[in-house]
């Protein structure tokens, strides 16, 4: 419950945490990519290239894209080998230095994304569902912070774009991991990917550094569109207000079937019972008359 971002100290900030530009396989550079999101309302990036031998292993510098009304957060998106099925990972890695060493030939997923957290970066398990990940794969990855529960790109491409299966599943053998939405986006004309997933972080300042404390620490909730005012668990922990923008849908979910829900329309805050919801953890999904999300981390009661 400490990591509820909605009584943290600062504002929200909008942010897409895995985006790719030319220094990868993105169809724009880094300068037009920011700039793409910039005028979109966001208030940070993390250009998150391909950490590939083909590409040079960069990670892409956009040090010179900050002002004090927009911010960049370093990071890469890492390719260890190898999934159960042969496929090459997918770990994304936020908050790298530049001079985070390159890949070994002979690393694999958990001991790369050990060295990136241990780097200082926020460590995501990437589209699990996307490349068939299996749940013996994605226990491998102890150093991950959260697990990436929707993808633009990955939803556009084969439908594959959400990934809470597997994270429920993570959460239900005690894995207290965080939830992010992003745009993985690629800009390319046939495929529409940007501006669709996103954080919302609670952070006192617009720095990278402020930004990867809060994201770290869970201060951020996830969205499609809908907002999260607030989410607030009673005393006595039997019930949980949300407070949103309008919404049709408020669903309050725990393990398995565990699930508490109220549908209406223009539902701007209800009160639930989680007597049949909690054990030791739920999260909030909030759903709008045009069927898009946002999601609350999940939330500990311990």
């Amino acid at each position: 419950m400490k990591s509820l971002p909605f009584r943290q100290p600062g504002r929200f900030f909008r942010g897409n945490l895995h985006a790719h530009s030319t220094v990868s396989d993105g169809a724009l550079d880094p300068g037009s990519l920011i700039d793409a999101y910039r005028r979109n309302g966001y208030d940070f990036i993390a250009v998150t290239d391909h950490f590939r031998d083909r590409f040079g292993f960069p990670i892409t510098d956009t040090r010179e894209f900050r002002d004090s009304e927009f911010t960049t957060i370093l990071g890469a998106e890492l390719h260890p080998a190898a999934l159960e099925n042969g496929e090459d990972w997918h770990i994304l890695a936020v908050g790298l230095p530049l001079d985070f060493p390159a890949a070994s030939p002979d690393e694999d997923g958990p001991t790369l994304s050990r060295r990136a957290r241990d780097a200082g970066a926020f460590v995501a398990i990437a589209h699990p569902h996307w490349y068939s990940a299996t749940m013996n794969d994605v226990r491998s990855i102890e150093a991950a912070h959260a697990v990436e529960i929707f993808n633009m790109t990955c939803h556009m491409a084969n439908d594959r774009g959400y990934g809470w299966y597997m994270a429920d599943l993570l959460l239900a053998e005690g894995r207290k991991l965080l939830a992010i939405a992003t745009d993985d986006t690629h800009a390319k004309p046939e495929r529409p990917d940007m501006f669709a997933g996103w954080v919302m972080v609670k952070a006192e300042r617009l720095d990278p550094d402020s930004l990867l404390d809060a994201i770290k620490a869970g201060h951020f909730y996830s969205s499609q569109g809908p907002l999260i005012h607030d989410i607030v668990i009673s005393d006595d922990r039997s019930t949980v207000t949300v407070e949103t923008s309008p919404a049709s849908s408020i669903q309050v979910c725990g393990r398995a079937q565990r699930t508490r829900d109220v549908h209406g329309n223009g539902i701007t805050s209800c009160t639930i019972d989680l007597d049949r919801v909690q054990n030791d953890y739920f999260r909030v999904t909030v759903i709008d008359s045009s069927g898009k999300r946002a999601w609350s981390n999940p939330i500990w009661l311990d």
